[in-house]
C-alpha cells in the first residue's frame, strides 16, 4: 500500500469519526477510529521497512567495497 493509500485511509477514518460523533453514531466514530488507526500502522509499517531497505543497502554497499 502506497503513502498516499494510506494517508487517504487516516483522512477516510477522521472523516467517518467526525460523522459519527455529530451524529451520535457510535458504530461509526469506532469505524473510523479502526480506518484512522489502520491507516497509521501500515504507514509506520511502511517507514520500517524503508530502514531495513537502507540498512541492507548500506551494508551491501560496505561489503561490496572490501571486494574492490
Amino acid at each position: 500500500m502506497s503513502d498516499i493509500d494510506n494517508k487517504f485511509e487516516q483522512a477516510k477514518g477522521h472523516a467517518k469519526e467526525a460523522v459519527g460523533d455529530l451524529t451520535y453514531d457510535e458504530e461509526l466514530e469506532r469505524e473510523g477510529r479502526r480506518d484512522r488507526m489502520a491507516g497509521e500502522a501500515k504507514e509506520k509499517v511502511e517507514r520500517a521497512k524503508d530502514k531495513v531497505e537502507e540498512g541492507i543497502d548500506t551494508v551491501k554497499d560496505k561489503l561490496g567495497s572490501r571486494d574492490r
